[in-house]
């Protein structure tokens, strides 16, 4: 399957760039990958936050169908990892969307902001008020740190300055939704669940991974990972690879403490890799090809095959002029390898393979061999923080329902372990199109998986 000529035209239109700043001081990054290993384990991290955290209610809206209420409550972040949030992101702020006709007991989804969702206003609209009305099931709408009333003054948009605000991202909002769901369940509401839209999505999903008890989870347009995302998705070329190379090569922390504490994510996507390099010794050569293919993507391929300590291997981010859209759309084995070869950084240590990299040498010089090992080091870090598998599977894998894009060129799949192998026993659905028609057009879709993932828990689990 190819990948959505919509996504990649939209994409094109948007200049911003991503991580302007940088990947984070080097403690940041640390930091939270040292609290990353305690939330990644449901039985260490599910008493940090209380049952009885507070939770305050600053406003109640009235409308003909519902009434809306405004609240907001202190991040648990804040008390875990004190100062990684940026100070207008300590306050998280949530609409809770109640029917004033319950039809079946009081279902509450509660949806995260994918990519770009700033206040409330397109999750209430497209997703919230319409499930008052289909269904009776009322929605918490949690807003993201780096996000809306979060955002921080100096941040522009959705751009994240740097790639550690995306993990603290991830850890607050980990941390965020067990205080709502607490809250919820204190407040009498039942059965819960989480949902959310790409950014989202994912978002959604390692929330789950944390509460001790079965739940519905229907993420939407996401995947396994985000490095995909980066590194050989669309976005990939709104990363500011030049800013990232040179803070890699001038500082040693990197590659001599960071990627140290990089754990497993997946010995199968190195094994792809290793497979990659083995069974196809001449794709390297036919590579170069990939300069047209990729060229939208800011992603260069190398144009020989370097042995690099376990054979893992990375293509680089480029700097060239772009080519034709619909280059994009061909050579998709060629595209293949490329996802392949990336995922072979996801190995059982993923730090070696990247240590040796410090040793290569490109065909185009020194240059080349930063941008790969620059890509390499994005891989792993992602992986480490974004890698559902570096998670607890859920309570009850059957309650989940992944809305997937067939065409999607913001979240690739190909060379990233699926998510029926991580969750045994989930249901993926896939729509025909990519990732901007789907959030245009399948809104609906999302709904009717939230339905079901519903009525499977209360067939599973009406008697709790």
């Amino acid at each position: 399957m190819g990948v959505s000529r919509l996504d990649v035209l939209y994409r094109r239109l948007l200049l911003t760039k991503l991580f302007i700043q940088g990947w984070g001081k080097p403690e940041d990054l640390k930091r939270i990958f040292a609290f990353r290993k305690i939330i990644g384990n449901r039985e260490r991290c599910k008493d940090l936050v209380q049952r009885d955290y507070p939770v305050f209610i600053d406003k109640v809206e009235d409308h003909t169908d519902c009434k809306i209420h405004n609240g907001h409550f202190i991040s648990p972040l804040e008390h875990f990892v004190p100062g990684i949030l940026p100070a207008e992101s300590v306050k998280a702020r949530f609409q809770f969307i109640v029917p004033k006709k319950w039809k079946r007991h009081r279902p509450v989804c509660i949806h995260l902001a994918g990519t770009g969702d700033h206040f409330f206003w397109r999750r209430r609209t497209l997703m919230a008020r319409p499930m008052v009305k289909e269904s009776g099931m009322a929605s918490l709408l949690l807003e993201n740190p780096y996000y809306g009333y979060r955002k921080p003054k100096d941040q522009l948009r959705s751009s994240l300055k740097n790639v550690s605000d995306l993990f603290v991202m991830g850890g607050a909002l980990i941390l965020e939704s067990a205080v709502l769901l607490h809250w919820l369940e204190r407040e009498g509401f039942w059965p819960l669940g989480m949902t959310g839209i790409s950014m989202g999505g994912h978002m959604a999903s390692l929330a789950v991974t944390n509460w001790p008890k079965p739940i519905p989870l229907i993420p939407c347009l996401s995947w396994t990972t985000a490095s995909s995302v980066f590194t050989t998705g669309v976005l990939s070329r709104a990363v500011n690879w030049r800013e990232l190379e040179k803070q890699y090569a001038a500082h040693t922390v990197y590659e001599e403490e960071i990627i140290n504490m990089l754990e497993y994510c997946g010995t199968d996507s190195f094994r792809m890799g290793q497979e990659f390099v083995k069974n196809a010794p001449g794709s390297f050569d036919r590579l170069t090809d990939l300069y047209l293919t990729h060229d939208l993507l800011d992603l260069h391929s190398p144009k020989r095959d370097h042995q690099m300590g376990l054979r893992s291997t990375c293509s680089q981010p480029g700097t060239g002029d772009h080519a034709s859209d619909s280059a994009l759309l061909m050579g998709r084995r060629e595209r293949d390898g490329l996802d392949q070869m990336l995922s072979a950084v996801s190995s059982s240590r993923p730090h070696l393979d990247m240590l040796h990299a410090k040793n290569i040498t490109c065909g185009a010089g020194q240059r080349h061999s930063l941008q790969r090992e620059s890509l390499c080091f994005m891989k792993g870090v992602m992986d480490e923080c974004t890698h559902i598998a570096n998670f607890s599977v859920p309570v009850d894998p059957s309650l989940i329902i992944i809305v997937q894009a067939k065409e999607d060129a913001y979240v690739p799949r190909t060379g990233v372990r699926s998510l029926q192998e991580i969750w045994p026993g989930c249901e993926v659905r896939y729509l025909n199109g990519g990732h901007v028609s789907a959030y245009l057009f399948k809104q609906g879709l999302f709904r009717q998986a939230i339905y079901d993932a519903y009525d499977r828990f209360l067939q599973k689990y009406s008697s709790l």
